[in-house]
């Protein structure tokens, strides 16, 4: 069975990530989803609210699991017996960052390979902090993310807990 990681902040979920997700089950037998605190970002919504968004955009694929990772990928990706990093590239912009994550990886686990998807061209613009962004500024968010996301957004930014 191929098992394939898929990592990011996810902070919030994008229809740009459920597209990543969607093009790697149909390469993958199982895929998990797996997302860490960074403390280099801002982030709008704490682990435990992301893991919950993301179970709720992504509930009834039994081949898709949902789970949080606390220090490095690789050894998380040891311990679920996967053999493949996923990551998803919008624009050349992320490329030499992501190319950098990916040598980084295969010299701490050479047996894990890193596979990139290039995002499908309607969401290859969209970014988590964009959303953010258009979030605080009063947008229209539905082009860009599950209704569940854009309505946990809205309560978050009303002061409201997201109830996720």
């Amino acid at each position: 069975m191929a098992v394939a990681v898929y990592a990011g902040t996810f902070d919030p979920v994008t229809f740009g990530h459920l597209d990543i997700i969607q093009r790697s089950i149909q390469v993958f037998d199982r895929l998990i989803v797996t997302t860490t605190n960074n403390s280099s970002k801002d982030e709008m919504f704490s682990l435990d609210e992301r893991i919950a968004l993301l179970k709720a955009v992504l509930d009834g694929n039994g081949r898709v699991a949902v789970m949080p990772f606390t220090g490095l990928l690789v050894d998380f990706v040891r311990t679920e017996q996967a053999k493949v990093i996923v990551r998803g590239l919008r624009a050349a912009s992320d490329f030499d960052y992501e190319f950098e994550m990916a040598m980084m990886n295969r010299a701490l686990a050479p047996e894990i390979e890193t596979v990139f998807f290039v995002t499908s061209p309607q969401f290859m613009f969209v970014s988590s902090s964009l959303i953010r962004e258009i979030a605080h500024a009063g947008g229209d968010l539905s082009s860009f993310v599950p209704s569940a996301v854009r309505n946990a957004i809205i309560r978050r930014l009303e002061g409201n807990e997201t109830g996720v």
